[in-house]
């Protein structure tokens, strides 16, 4: 393999970083992260011999720096960004790929404006959590609450996990620190966020898209799978097996083959 150099794009008066993982001269490839966001440096470099990989922050979720932006409570503002972050780095039609929340917003980006999308890979997308779920400050919600709010499975093995958080402020904050993937937030950025109708515009994506999920997803159920698939016409869906919400962590080879076998046909 070709060693991978990095680099950091700042944009949004220079308060919003991206990171470009290159190892070549590839076509644009856009990663949104979602839980476990610190651990796909792997997958990205593994990516970055084939593409050039944009790796941008959330908004308001920079560390040390939680006023970067304003704060975002829809999903749309954080849309808008994304496409406005797409100009600025004169990307015409990258390959967008998002992983859980980011899945979320990869696909609202590629259904709203299907031409700015080329390919689209979603791995373990939560975009079609319930649309009565509130948008909730995880920080200041019992954790009860949140389990039955917001977990497609309420009484599945994540939502249950989520009642044994402590209650102690600083301790339920380290703790959410830990379980980031578990609970889909931090601290600092409100997620998720209901779709607000996101399945009623998959129809809209015109991308060729991959989606693949953990057979041990305990966030999403696998079995809906198959139904975020049937909104989206031509899409292929991967399950993985001894895998769970971060597949590229429990099966990286697995993952990783998927995803560039799909990148290539």
């Amino acid at each position: 393999m070709v060693t991978v150099q990095e680099r950091t794009v700042s944009v949004w008066r220079d308060r919003i970083n991206t990171r470009v993982k290159v190892a070549g001269d590839g076509p644009p490839l856009v990663f949104f992260h979602g839980a476990a966001g610190l651990e796909w440096d792997a997958f990205l470099d593994r990516l970055a011999q084939s593409h050039t990989v944009y790796a941008p922050e959330h908004p308001g979720t920079t560390p040390g720096d939680p006023d970067a932006i304003k704060a975002l409570d829809d999903l749309w503002d954080l849309v808008l960004y994304y496409y406005e972050l797409f100009d600025r780095l004169e990307l015409e039609s990258p390959v967008v790929v998002g992983h859980s929340f980011g899945g979320m917003v990869a696909a609202e980006v590629a259904a709203t404006n299907p031409r700015r999308v080329s390919r689209l890979v979603l791995i373990g997308p939560i975009g079609l959590w319930r649309d009565d779920a509130p948008v909730l400050n995880w920080m200041s919600v019992p954790p009860e609450v949140v389990a039955k709010a917001a977990f497609y499975d309420p009484e599945g093995p994540v939502a249950k996990q989520v009642l044994t958080l402590p209650k102690d402020p600083e301790e339920l904050m380290n703790a959410q620190i830990s379980l980031t993937w578990a609970l889909g937030c931090t601290g600092k950025f409100v997620w998720p966020i209901p779709d607000k109708g996101l399945k009623k515009r998959l129809h809209r994506i015109q991308a060729p898209t991959l989606i693949v999920w953990g057979q041990g997803d305990g966030i999403v159920s696998p079995v809906y799978a198959e139904e975020f698939a049937s909104y989206i016409s031509g899409a292929q869906t991967e399950i993985v097996g001894e895998a769970a919400h971060v597949p590229h962590l429990e099966q990286f080879r697995k993952v990783s083959g998927l995803v560039e076998d799909f990148l290539k046909a």
